[in-house]
């Protein structure tokens, strides 16, 4: 069964700038398992990283899917999945548009047997 490890709802990121790690607490040093990274953006123009372990799984890559604060679905926003060895998981929103920019998220664990 999966596990939230990070989810928001209409994180605004000003116009050119980054956020800080968006994985805090508890769920900063995970295990082997399953990492699901799952976004929306309200418009074109932002980015998303997210890497476990050292590893990244997204480098700075543009979130394809874009529409209205709460209307995110796991069966059609995916940014990625993959199995990992586990690490220190970490995940950063950069804008690069002229304007706010808000972003639904979630990150899902799911440990491996």
């Amino acid at each position: 069964m999966a596990v939230v490890v990070a989810s928001g709802t209409a994180l605004s990121t000003g116009a050119t700038t980054k956020t800080a790690d968006l994985i805090t607490g508890q769920y900063q040093f995970g295990g082997k398992g399953v990492y699901t990274v799952i976004a929306k953006g309200s418009a074109t123009g932002m980015n998303i990283s997210f890497s476990v372990g050292g590893v990244a799984l997204v480098n700075d890559l543009a979130i394809p899917f874009t529409g209205t604060a709460g209307t995110i679905s796991v069966r059609d926003n995916v940014i990625a999945s993959q199995l990992m060895n586990g690490g220190r998981v970490e995940m950063f929103l950069r804008n690069t548009s002229g304007g706010a920019v808000t972003t639904d998220y979630q990150v899902w664990f799911e440990p491996s047997r």
